[in-house]
């Protein structure tokens, strides 16, 4: 079945295919043609993902999912959330992102942080949600150099590695984004869904 994921993120792809298997095709924006920005105007995650996923549904006719995902650090009131990609600015440069939180962190003991994924899937029309959350901490200093965004500062809960340098596949089984992707599988499995 071919699925279109909303993102021209090689990263994601990359990481979602590996956790889908080859049930399912994954094709990207630029496999569709879709070379807008899609719109991101909302102020929740729920609504980002959902906002993404219709927009490609409406425009170019393909079932699909998209994804929002936050890190929401407890010291800072959940903060960057919703701006996660752009906190530092609109050149969504994931060093200066990065530095902001370690920035802001300074002198602040409590380090609580988890990242929440939303997924908004769109078959035939019809939306369902995914959600998947790791929580954990964020470090002092940057670690390892594989993943992307925040994950060289973010240690999930009783693990000694950031996620910067975790393999791959062991990201993936205990991610925020592998949560929700193992929930919208199950359901993608578990509903027989016509092409």
């Amino acid at each position: 079945m071919e699925l279109v994921f909303a993102t021209n993120n090689k990263h994601k792809l990359e990481e979602l295919q590996a956790i889908l298997g080859d049930q399912f095709k994954l094709l990207s924006l630029n496999d569709i043609g879709c070379n807008e920005e899609i719109p991101e105007e909302q102020e929740t995650l729920e609504g980002n993902a959902s906002q993404k996923s219709f927009f490609v549904y409406e425009k170019y006719g393909y079932n699909c999912f998209a994804d929002d995902t936050g890190l929401e650090i407890e010291a800072l009131n959940g903060e960057p959330g919703v701006y996660s990609a752009r906190y530092a600015g609109e050149e969504k440069s994931a060093e200066a992102n990065m530095n902001k939180v370690l920035e802001k962190l300074t002198k602040i003991n409590n380090r609580n942080a988890r990242f929440r994924t939303v997924i908004s899937l769109i078959i035939n029309g019809r939306e369902k949600q995914f959600e998947g959350i790791v929580e954990g901490a964020i470090l002092e200093e940057k670690k390892g150099d594989s993943g992307f965004g925040y994950d060289p500062i973010f240690q999930p809960t009783d693990f000694q590695l950031s996620f910067a340098e975790m393999p791959l596949s062991e990201k993936n089984k205990i991610s925020h984004r592998g949560r929700a992707v193992q929930k919208l599988v199950s359901y993608l499995k578990s509903h027989e869904i016509e092409k």
